[in-house]
């Protein structure tokens, strides 16, 4: 969600901080900020909509300091607007404070501050945080942090300057990332490292009740009861070029290109190195079941995942939303696997998903993507996906090593439970590994996808329909579509048409249909014709060869698959089928409104 970026050191702050804003725009926002600490006060510009918009008001007034916060805010309390812009100040002008999460108990907060006389000019519930720092102020400032954060209740990630101690800048965390990053000419405090990647490639990963005091030469750490901590400090292994576009003209492009690689990377490292440790270690004969749990595209990594751990291993396999999963009776257990699947780690509903299981004994495996995450760190086991940074909103890389490291894990389980033989596990590794040859393959096709893409624009909705596997990457191609291009689209079983959804097919519609199941091409193909016969439009992914006999839909064929691996292929042309459909509405694609990258408020 919001973004943090903070910095101390020798440099101009302000320069910095805009550009690690400008790297974390992906986060989503709607408004954003800046502070600097200079000798009689603190210097604020802040801005309601884009980066550009608060580039022209740094402009018409410079400021600058070699201490300073900045933040890209996406609205919970209080609508989109200067007032409510961070960074917050308290009234005294004491303190200044950035703040990603969501203070459940602001309000009891704020009644308290205001019978104190303490007077609020935002709706947030963020400037508790500056005003209740600033009453509690006695000269030290980790003092304060400590009796603050001991009566917040909530998620936070907290940037804090305080004015009587100039050369000091506070970070703390409960349920939201916050990085520190080490220079040769200042340190910084970051919501993700691509902030500060420019600048180091040295970064601190803060636990949850743990606060840093950075001044520019140093960093030192503590915990709530102000005890020393020892941290270990960790080397960003990708570089700068891989969060810039290249000369793509937007990122969502750039990371469905990089698809066969990514591929590839996340294959080998299931073969071996901490990944395959991981998978050769786990004692699957122990699990009864199979939990995956997940959020919006990772949710649809595992309903494809179900269909492929059910048919290889033969055991019961259930696919939760994490937002829903805490809040039922789940039926689990010491003998329950629990997947969770986070490209960022630190969605807020699967981290309690994964704390709930815990609590119930479960074994949790995650799937992520970045190290030191707050599931990564948790959880029972995890294993990194290879995709590197991504940046676009709307996830194509990440999704697409989610999966293939699921069909991975799919299948050493199924031979490590016998349902597999031996030459079956090989045939099966052997499949996957030519996913990325294929994906490349797919990818040569974009021109008449494009093509097809641009006759598109002028639907006002488009349904995606598939039976079995296909169905469940249909999920995964109608949220891609509806979060870039804005288009009403919804995802159905194909059988499930004529129980009332077909009611809403007329003329014109497009109807997108996933074909790569054989024994299921003639279910798939009268499902076609059924909304053909109303007027529809049909657009067939697949390889059925029935579809080459009906002039009345278009088709995009895929290389040769494994039915169970082919969801890897489709989804790469319902990817680009979005991509295209909201590049030719001239929409902004990687930063799709009210969306943010890292879902961490529930």
């Amino acid at each position: 969600m919001c973004g943090i970026i903070g910095y101390v050191g020798t440099e101009d702050a302000v320069p910095i901080i805009v550009e690690g804003l400008k790297k974390l725009e992906y986060r989503g926002y709607d408004s954003a900020g800046v502070a600097i600490c200079q000798k009689d006060g603190f210097a604020v510009v802040k801005q309601e909509g884009r980066l550009n918009a608060l580039e022209a008001r740094l402009a018409e007034r410079p400021i600058a300091g070699h201490m300073g916060i900045g933040h890209t805010r996406w609205a919970t309390h209080g609508e989109p607007s200067d007032a409510n812009s961070h960074p917050h100040v308290g009234s005294r002008n004491m303190i200044a404070v950035v703040h990603n999460g969501i203070i459940e108990n602001y309000r009891q907060l704020k009644e308290f501050l205001e019978k104190k006389g303490v007077p609020f000019i935002s709706q947030t519930d963020s400037e508790v945080v500056a005003q209740l720092c600033e009453y509690y102020y006695s000269g030290d400032i980790m003092e304060a942090v400590i009796k603050v954060v001991n009566r917040l209740e909530g998620s936070y990630a907290l940037g804090i300057m305080c004015l009587e101690e100039p050369d000091t800048l506070v970070a703390v965390k409960k349920d939201n990332p916050l990085i520190i990053g080490v220079s040769g000419h200042g340190q910084f405090i970051a919501s993700d490292v691509p902030a500060v990647l420019k600048h180091t490639n040295k970064v601190y990963y803060l636990n949850d009740k743990e606060i840093a005091m950075l001044r520019k030469g140093d960093v030192r750490f503590f915990n709530f009861d102000k005890e020393p901590l020892q941290k270990p400090v960790e080397t960003v292994t990708w570089n700068i070029d891989s969060a810039e576009k290249g000369g793509w003209p937007h990122f969502m492009l750039k990371e469905i290109m990089e698809q066969p690689r990514i591929l590839r990377d996340t294959i080998n490292s299931a073969a071996g190195g901490g990944n395959g440790t991981v998978i050769g270690r786990l004692d699957v004969a122990r699990f009864n079941k199979i939990v995956l749990t997940a959020c919006g595209s990772a949710y649809n990594a595992g309903m494809v995942a179900r269909y492929v751990f059910e048919r290889l291993c033969r055991l019961p396999v259930e696919v939760e939303l994490a937002s829903e999963f805490r809040y039922r009776d789940t039926v689990i257990d010491a003998k329950t696997l629990v997947i969770l699947i986070s490209q960022s780690g630190e969605t807020a509903d699967t981290i309690a998903a994964m704390r709930e299981a815990k609590s119930k004994e479960a074994t949790t495996l995650a799937i992520v993507n970045v190290v030191g995450s707050t599931i990564a760190k948790e959880a029972d086991e995890c294993l990194f996906t290879a995709a590197g940074p991504e940046i676009a909103v709307a996830t194509t890389k990440a999704f697409s090593a989610q999966l293939v490291l699921l069909y991975c894990l799919a299948v050493r389980f199924g031979a490590r439970l016998g349902k597999l033989a031996e030459k079956e596990e090989r045939e099966m590794l052997a499949e996957i590994d030519g996913l990325p040859d294929k994906a490349a393959k797919v990818l040569e096709q974009i021109d008449a996808i494009q093509k097809y893409a641009s006759a598109c624009v002028v639907y006002k909705s488009i349904f995606f329909i598939g039976r079995n596997i296909d169905y469940a990457i249909a999920l995964e191609g109608s949220l891609k579509l509806k979060e870039i291009s804005y288009i009403h689209s919804e995802a159905y079983a194909g059988g499930e048409l004529k129980h009332g959804t077909i009611s809403l097919v007329e003329e014109e519609t497009l109807v997108v249909a996933i074909a790569n199941c054989e024994r299921l091409y003639g279910k798939i193909m009268s499902n076609a014709e059924q909304v053909i016969s109303r007027g529809a439009k049909v657009l067939l992914i697949g390889n059925c060869p029935y579809a080459e006999q009906n002039g009345k839909l278009s088709g995009i064929r895929l290389p040769e698959c494994a039915d169970l691996f082919s969801p890897s292929l489709s989804v790469i042309v319902l990817q680009l089928f979005a991509y295209y459909v909201a590049a030719n509405k001239g929409l902004d694609i990687d930063k799709p409104r009210n969306l943010a990258k890292s879902v961490t408020v529930e």
